[in-house]
């Protein structure tokens, strides 16, 4: 029964897949869990000893989550009362989802419930609770002024993205020790765009356990989604001392398993996800030896301003009089800035003065940082610092680091870079942000040296990756001599 439980329930899920109108699809957010993920977001709760136990699957789909639950409940806890609500607004899958409960039905204990409803609105208004709601949301963003966020912000749910809803609902439809386990987009774990989600996630529930995946690009590979996935299970009421940690490259694979210290994970400001003990020592050698904010250090970041697509008739291959240069990814190379390197793209910008003021910085030394790179590439963060004396553009692709609009003192800058390029931020940082770019808020939330240590760091002239590193432990990190 077990393996024909979920076979069945695979079957169904990758027909209606193919089945599936792919533009209302993404408009949706669908994205259906395969069946080895589905066990992986099932097996993650803990199995606590209740005499029966409330089930809430929201957007259920083809009902995969719910047969991975019950598959592992009737090996654990066989003949437990289980009863399953699946809530599904999508009329196209409510064939497979009914098909799905039935086969659950015929295990011995469970009873199943369909719901045609759109989730938010019947989360906000239903007044049953759940011991365990088990999900794979929908990730869509909000549209502004759109009736989901209109509704949403009734309830002062303020989150940019669907999938973040449905997790602040689910919470909200536990009973007290009750929990929640689901598989997102690691995205709502730093930056300021969930501050208030997450402030309230952490708030409201203490994370038990973590599965990560080191592939972004195979646990929905057959839906065509490239997203840093993540499944975490909460309890709600209850923050516990440790979090398990498990590891594996993708959902087929097998995973490795860590404990780590609740306060080694979730921090005010965000939530660190060390899935090795090579993690654990990044996060704790940056926590103790890079302390400031770049506002604390009077320095501002931001995202270059010339967005190509939108300044087509500014963009110059060649240089004509009055034109700057246009600075672009491609310009970073070995630690470096080069210009011009006779790229592909336009490499020079010219427009009316009363277009500059917008879209140009005077000149001076800034620290240049891509803000796109892929999680696969050997580094996440690459930072060079630009210098000129008359203006300049930056390309939307970079982001920036300034003061007060201007450049940076020479030193500084050249710390910061070398810094910026050194292993153990880029370690950090991969531990830091669940995204697949460096965004300009995650740099403000980000710690760093000293403006002392920043500038003893200009020093470093050698683009030899060993010889950065070294140089960041013996001035961010120096050996204490015994007497």
């Amino acid at each position: 029964m077990s393996v024909e439980l979920l076979k069945r329930a695979e079957e169904r899920r990758r027909t209606a897949l193919v089945g599936l109108d792919v533009e209302e699809q993404a408009q949706r957010g669908q994205y259906f869990t395969p069946h080895l993920a589905a066990q992986i977001i099932a097996g993650l709760p803990r199995v606590v000893e209740i005499e029966s136990i409330r089930v809430l699957d929201p957007g259920a789909g083809s009902g995969i989550l719910s047969a991975a639950l019950v598959d592992r409940l009737r090996v654990e806890r066989p003949g437990l009362p289980v009863h399953i609500v699946a809530v599904e607004n999508d009329a196209v899958l409510h064939a497979a989802l009914a098909e799905t409960l039935g086969d659950l039905e015929r295990v011995d204990g469970v009873t199943t419930e369909l719901v045609d409803a759109d989730f938010l609105a019947w989360a906000l208004t239903t007044d049953r609770r759940f011991d365990l709601v088990i999900q794979n949301p929908p990730y869509a963003k909000l549209r502004t002024g759109s009736e989901p966020q209109n509704l949403l912000r009734s309830a002062k749910i303020i989150v940019p993205n669907i999938y973040a809803a449905f997790l602040d609902l689910g919470l909200r439809l536990l009973v007290d020790w009750g929990q929640q386990v689901a598989i997102t987009p690691r995205s709502w774990m730093n930056g300021p765009y969930y501050s208030a989600f997450r402030r309230g996630f952490v708030d409201a529930a203490g994370i038990d356990a973590i599965h990560t995946f080191e592939s972004r690009s195979k646990v929905f590979g057959d839906t065509g989604v490239l997203q840093e996935s993540i499944v975490v299970s909460a309890t709600r009421g209850r923050t516990p001392d440790k979090v398990v940690i498990h590891t594996s490259q993708d959902h087929n694979s097998t995973p490795s398993s860590r404990t780590v210290a609740y306060g080694d994970i979730v921090t005010p400001d965000f939530i660190h996800v060390p899935a090795t003990e090579s993690d654990a020592q990044a996060v704790a050698w940056m926590s103790t030896h890079a302390r400031h904010t770049l506002a604390d250090l009077g320095l501002t970041v931001s995202t270059g301003r010339v967005v190509d697509f939108r300044s087509r008739e500014m963009l110059h291959h060649e240089h004509i009089d009055g034109a700057v240069p246009m600075v672009n990814p491609t310009h970073i190379r070995g630690g470096v800035t080069q210009h011009p390197v006779g790229a592909k793209k336009p490499e020079w910008f010219h427009a009316e003065p009363a277009d500059t003021a917008k879209l140009l910085v005077p000149g001076g030394d800034y620290v240049l940082i891509k803000r796109f790179s892929a999680k696969e590439e050997r580094r996440r963060v690459v930072s060079a610092v630009w210098r000129s004396e008359g203006e300049v553009a930056f390309d939307n692709k970079l982001n920036y680091v300034h003061q007060d609009g201007h450049g940076l003192e020479a030193e500084v800058a050249d710390g910061l870079s070398v810094f910026l390029n050194s292993t153990q931020l880029d370690s950090y940082f991969r531990v830091f942000s669940g995204h697949t770019q460096v965004n300009a808020a995650d740099l403000r939330q980000m710690r760093f040296p000293s403006l002392d240590q920043l500038r003893q760091l200009s020093a470093v002239t050698s683009r030899d990756q060993l010889e950065i590193d070294a140089a960041v432990e013996a001035i961010l990190a120096p050996t204490e001599v015994k007497a």
